[in-house]
């Protein structure tokens, strides 16, 4: 006979007693589990069950949507560097009069004006390497009318005028740092401006996987994307005036220059049209990557040039959503 304080009888129904649930302290984070393995396994876990979380999400939002129809709210806007960007006063719009003054007397309004054709003289710094000499070639193959020369000790102060009498209107000089392209020097002739850009992620054609075919003699179409303050529309300009007018369209070839948080990404690619409908593009190469360090008016002159721009990353990186270009 079982006394009054004792346990359910075995025919009650009750189970097993539940384990207990191991709860960690409020402040509990992964960072402070000392062995090195368990804590990357364990980061790994809540990384899975964020994403698992977010994705359970995303769907009951999508099945509410679906219910209510037309009824449904507009979708939320993410937020991103790019839309929270800061304003900057100098942002171009398109029907200013000061600015469309601006470039009808700026250094570029004789190109625009369809006054003066591209010619492009690309050299690079002192006794190139190997890597940087096929990508001034390869380079050279994107340009119209482009001419690739070898410095052999001159100084650019002496190219310079030389250029001027050969009617070049542009020089481009590749630098290179341990064999490896790091910069580019862009000087608009006769008058300048001229630009000085570091250069990154290089990659020659036979370095892109599934490439096309070697690009045509077809002038390409050119398109600057995302330059929108003064600055911005300066250099944008400056690109522009590389490449001829008239782009033929036979070729499906294209140029693009993409600037996003001050990095502006060069591309060459070619349409592919599959159907009447469809269209693909196939990448040509080379492509780089460029940040604008300064702007200097008039030729290149390093001692006594008077520069429009300089970037100093102490004073003007204050912010990751304040940009330049």
């Amino acid at each position: 006979m079982a006394g009054e304080g004792s346990g359910p009888a075995p025919g009650d129904g009750a189970g097993p007693p539940a384990p207990e649930r191991v709860l960690f302290p409020p402040t509990f984070s992964v960072s402070e589990i000392k062995n090195k393995q368990r804590r990357h396994f364990m980061f790994l876990r809540w990384k899975q069950q964020q994403r698992k979380e977010k994705l359970a999400l995303k769907k009951k939002r999508r099945k509410e949507r679906e219910a209510l129809g037309d009824k449904a709210p507009p979708k939320a806007v993410p937020k991103t560097i790019e839309n929270q960007r800061v304003y900057d006063e100098t942002t171009v719009d398109p029907n200013d009069e000061e600015v469309a003054f601006d470039e009808a007397t700026d250094e570029f309004a004789p190109y625009f004006n369809r006054q003066t054709v591209p010619k492009i003289l690309i050299t690079t710094s002192d006794r190139p390497r190997g890597r940087t000499v096929r990508f001034c070639e390869q380079l050279a193959t994107v340009i119209p009318n482009s001419h690739v020369f070898y410095r052999r000790g001159l100084a650019l102060k002496r190219i310079i005028p030389q250029c001027i009498a050969r009617d070049f209107t542009d020089l481009i000089v590749i630098n290179e740092d341990r064999k490896i392209p790091n910069g580019l020097v862009l000087s608009h002739l006769p008058d300048g401006p001229t630009a000085h850009f570091r250069m990154s992620s290089v990659r020659l054609r036979k370095e892109i996987k599934r490439k096309g075919k070697e690009p045509t003699e077809h002038v390409p179409e050119v398109i600057l994307n995302n330059f929108t303050t003064r600055l911005g529309h300066s250099i944008g300009r400056m690109f522009a005036a590389l490449f001829p007018h008239d782009p033929q369209f036979i070729g499906r070839q294209v140029a693009t220059f993409h600037n996003q948080r001050d990095y502006i990404f060069f591309r060459f690619h070619r349409y592919i049209f599959k159907s009447e409908k469809k269209v693909g593009i196939q990448e040509l190469g080379p492509r780089f990557t460029l940040k604008l360090r300064s702007l200097q008016k008039g030729t290149f002159d390093s001692k006594f040039g008077e520069y429009e721009w300089i970037h100093k990353r102490r004073e003007m990186d204050t912010s990751r959503r304040k940009f330049h270009l």
